[in-house]
């Protein structure tokens, strides 16, 4: 039996991916270039902690204009939990997403709330349309996150520009994350381990934003 990618070597692991059994060395290669890798895979869970940020300008990228402050952040650190939850629940509901199509959903939604701060409105959906469905739920969660602020509080507190802050704040982690791979989702992996409540639990009084003092 040879390896089910290469067809030369001996395979040494049975993997998910392809459903068949792969050679070390395609593994090692393959992985997350080729091949759609699960979550959950225990080699691609060993390989994470080699993963490699891949080098980013910062001048040339994750809106270094846009001042984040611990203010900002712990002052919307519900807005935050809430868009984490929606962003991992469309990024694996929709078949093939990556990190790359949640970066571009958040650069036109980034685009999008620029646009607000010269009083103006003007949509910029991505083409891709991995990164325009991903897009639709953000810019849903954000009108829902509003609806409820204001259902609870009876004005919506949260501001154009908190969002946009917090969108360059996921922005931003984003391009820290990510390993470069084409079918790379450490990102998105990075979110699950890192915002547990905000993966598993659905929008409910956990996210209320009545939670905010």
């Amino acid at each position: 039996m040879a390896c089910a990618i290469c067809e030369l070597r001996r395979p040494r692991r049975i993997c998910p991916g392809v459903r068949g059994e792969i050679c070390s060395k395609c593994c090692g290669t393959e992985r997350e270039v080729t091949v759609a890798c699960p979550l959950d895979c225990e080699y691609l869970r060993d390989a994470r902690k080699h993963d490699r940020p891949v080098a980013i300008d910062p001048a040339a990228a994750g809106d270094p204009d846009i001042v984040l402050t611990n203010e900002i952040l712990d002052n919307n650190e519900v807005l935050l939990a809430f868009l984490i939850h929606r962003l991992i629940g469309a990024a694996l509901a929709t078949s093939g997403a990556v990190d790359f199509d949640i970066r571009e959903a958040l650069q036109a939604l980034i685009r999008t709330f620029r646009t607000l701060a010269s009083g103006l409105y003007y949509q910029t959906v991505p083409q891709n349309p991995l990164a325009a469905s991903l897009f639709r739920a953000l810019e849903s969660g954000i009108e829902d996150f509003r609806k409820r602020e204001t259902a609870g509080l009876g004005i919506a507190r949260t501001r154009d520009k908190d969002i946009l802050a917090i969108l360059v704040f996921l922005e931003r982690m984003e391009l820290d994350s990510n390993n470069g791979r084409r079918r790379g989702r450490a990102f998105l992996d990075f979110l699950r381990q890192s915002y547990p409540a905000a993966a598993a639990t659905p929008p409910g009084p956990a996210f209320s934003p009545l939670a905010i003092s």
